[in-house]
């Protein structure tokens, strides 16, 4: 088993470095990171087979790189670059070999075919509009969608940071055809999504509100109810936090968020009715923890400190849903984006 970890270069990180897992249980250990993939800002990527789908960040242009991977790093396949920044977000489906991009910065998501080589076509865009933007400053220049992939049901779902929504759509006859949009509270911030697992319930995190709100829903008729609302940091932290990634269990009994600026992971448990209780939170042991993840079995997990050049190695309890660290200051670069592989 092994761990991907890619993020900005604005410094001294030249891509997606790769990082051996070793050992079991309280004695397992990240070792060297080594880039196995260089390319400008790969802030997000995702996996199939030995195809990486990295975000790619030239300069002047943005988009996709797809790289094969080899012994000891990779070469670039192919490329879509337009214009002005980079996405934020590459969401994927490998049985269909799609791609779905979603641009913070130009408001656009896209939707991509690839082939087993890893040929890029895009298949079609759409631009978000300013709607009812959100009162916070980083709201005032226009929507942000920072969000785009499937829904249980196999439809697609966009979280816009700008306009405070979660947006539905279909894919069908190659375009994006909007179908519904669920509306947060002024300055929430939609960020990132995740669903309950009978697909009746969905999570949404809001990063400029350092907020999570659980929302019933029905994917037939686009009902949706307000369930609750928990805050993902404490009552009394009065520092700048961005919430940023969010990840449930396989058994859909705790959901984890990353908390940049209190700089920690918050487990709350899911109850039968979907409310949340807070289990715990923990020290990441760096600054700005933008993503974390589990390996397939989610018993081991690492979050990526981007500020600090660091990541932790944690310990799940499956029955508890808590985290232990077992590893420290694990050496990497402005990590961003944290993918486990065989």
């Amino acid at each position: 088993m092994k761990v991907l970890i890619g993020g900005y270069t604005k410094k001294t990180s030249k891509g997606i470095y790769e990082l051996p897992f070793t050992g079991e249980n309280n004695d397992a250990r990240l070792g060297k990171a080594e880039n196995i993939v260089s390319v400008g800002g790969p802030t997000y990527f995702q996996k199939d087979g030995d195809l990486i789908f990295a975000i790619n960040n030239t300069g002047d242009k943005g988009g996709i790189s797809v790289f094969k991977v080899n012994e000891g790093g990779s070469n670039e396949v192919d490329r879509y670059l337009t214009s002005g920044s980079s996405p934020a977000y590459v969401g994927i489906n490998r049985d269909k070999k799609l791609l779905y991009t979603a641009n913070y910065h130009t408001a656009v998501l896209s939707v991509f075919h690839y082939n087993d080589s890893g040929k890029l076509d895009l298949i079609t865009t759409t631009t978000h509009k300013p709607e009812s933007l959100g009162p916070r400053p980083e709201q005032a220049d226009g929507p942000h969608p920072h969000f785009f992939d499937e829904t249980p049901a196999g439809n697609l779902v966009c979280c816009d940071l700008g306009n405070d929504t979660v947006d539905f759509y279909r894919l069908e006859n190659n375009e994006l055809k909007h179908l519904a949009q669920y509306k947060n509270e002024a300055g929430f911030g939609d960020r990132h999504i995740v669903f309950s697992k009978d697909g009746n319930y969905f999570y949404v995190v809001g990063e400029l509100s350092s907020k999570i709100n659980v929302v019933k829903f029905n994917e037939d008729t686009w009902d949706f109810e307000d369930i609750a609302t928990y805050k993902t940091i404490p009552n009394d932290f009065t520092d700048h936090n961005g919430a940023a990634a969010v990840y449930i269990s396989n058994d859909g009994k705790y959901i984890y968020v990353s908390n940049r600026g209190h700089n920690s992971i918050v487990v709350f448990k899911v109850s039968d009715n979907h409310t949340l209780s807070l289990v715990q939170r923990v020290s990441t042991f760096g600054d700005f923890p933008r993503d974390f993840n589990w390996d397939e079995s989610e018993k081991y997990l690492v979050a990526a400190n981007q500020n600090s050049d660091n990541a932790t190695l944690y310990l799940r309890n499956g029955g508890t849903g808590t985290l232990t660290p077992i590893q420290k200051d694990i050496e990497v670069p402005e990590g961003t984006r944290v993918l486990f592989t065989k």
